[in-house]
């Protein structure tokens, strides 16, 4: 079972790098901002798990009704990561936004997994932690180019991390991640209320120039990146360490950096790919070490 949770975890994390790449698309044809793009993102993930789960199953009526606070904690985790992660990187670039979020989130992780669930880190544990944040320095390092305002992004990425330590750590702890793809479903539909003013703010339509391609790309981000990738993440936390997680997430970012290489023409300085082997010797260890 953990080697199935990690197996999800690494699937889903995948998925999260492409989503990157899409919102990146989506910021170049479709003029939504980071707010609008995250609510499309949760109202389509969760129509799509809404549909699976009519057609799979009946609802667990009381099952949802115990756990309805966590669920509502879990979408509001889901609405401020997701949105103070793209307002990170609207703000301070790429790179310093990836580093800062996905740079803290295991520390977060690692303390807050010992206070809360009483996960030990371990030797070995810390040394994977530690490879893999030098890791995704280095390979931020050598990426993108800093924002306009970036102190504002690093709050904003603080925030982000907090926020994705708080659903990660909540999920494991409560026991909600052995319901998954409902976990995820309440979790967007909490998470899409609460973006739904803010991105009627800020223009929830898309332009008319290329609104085919970005309606395409929202269908993607909200099925792939969001939809599937959810669901894997917390179907993995049930049987895997939210530490553990946390390091098996950081796949991310290197798909991401893969895909501006072959994509967008983007070139890593050599400490970027030192960055990115570092990162992935520190997932392999982590799979190989993890009982779970």
């Amino acid at each position: 079972m953990p080697a199935r949770g990690l197996f999800f975890i690494s699937v889903a994390a995948t998925s999260w790098g492409t989503g990157a790449a899409a919102a990146v698309l989506l910021y170049r044809t479709s003029g939504l901002g980071p707010v609008a793009v995250s609510y499309w993102r949760f109202v389509i993930g969760g129509a799509i798990l809404a549909a699976l789960l009519a057609i799979r199953s009946r609802p667990a009526a009381a099952r949802a009704s115990q756990r309805r606070s966590v669920l509502l904690l879990t979408g509001i985790g889901l609405a401020v990561y997701h949105t103070a992660f793209y307002g990170a990187i609207a703000y301070a670039g790429l790179a310093v936004g990836t580093v800062v979020t996905l740079g803290a989130g295991p520390i977060l992780i690692a303390i807050g997994g010992r206070l809360i669930t009483g996960e030990r880190l371990g030797r070995g544990g810390a040394i994977a932690v530690t490879l893999a944040l030098v890791g995704l320095v280095l390979l931020t390092g050598g990426m993108g180019a800093v924002g306009p305002r970036p102190w504002l992004g690093i709050g904003l990425a603080l925030v982000s991390a907090i926020g994705y330590a708080g659903v990660t750590l909540m999920t494991r702890a409560t026991g909600t991640a052995s319901d998954p793809y409902r976990t995820a479903l309440v979790g967007f539909v909490v998470g899409g209320l609460c973006l739904l003013p803010l991105a009627l703010a800020e223009g929830v339509v898309p332009s008319s120039v290329g609104l085919a391609q970005s309606v395409g790309w929202l269908l993607y981000l909200g099925a792939v990146p969001t939809a599937l990738a959810y669901g894997l993440f917390f179907a993995g936390l049930a049987v895997v360490r939210a530490t553990t997680a946390s390091v098996v997430a950081l796949l991310e970012p290197v798909t991401a950096a893969a895909i501006a290489v072959y994509a967008f023409g983007e070139r890593l300085t050599p400490t970027a790919l030192v960055g990115a082997v570092l990162m992935l010797a520190a997932v392999a260890a982590t799979a190989k070490a993890t009982g779970g």
